[in-house]
């Protein structure tokens, strides 16, 4: 199962499991736990396909993405 925390402000936590539940306007002090549900390899290899690592690689930007509005957040503080 997913789950991304973070620190709000006033020292709560709250965590979603969905990742389309993160409102785009989402303020928060901290990325707490980014785990999103990452693709078991499928590849005869035992190594994952073309098409999972480009799932992979979103997830990377999306991560990338928090990491960009953590540190906005703590400009405007």
């Amino acid at each position: 199962m997913a789950e991304f925390q973070f620190k709000l402000h006033n020292n709560e936590f709250v965590t979603f499991t969905n990742w389309e539940d993160i409102p785009e306007d989402f303020i928060f002090k901290h990325v707490i736990k980014f785990k999103p549900d990452l693709p078991e390899p499928e590849g005869e290899d035992g190594n994952h396909t073309h098409e999972q690592h480009e799932e992979l690689a979103v997830w990377n930007d999306r991560l990338t993405l928090l990491m960009q509005r953590e540190r906005r957040n703590a400009s405007n503080m």
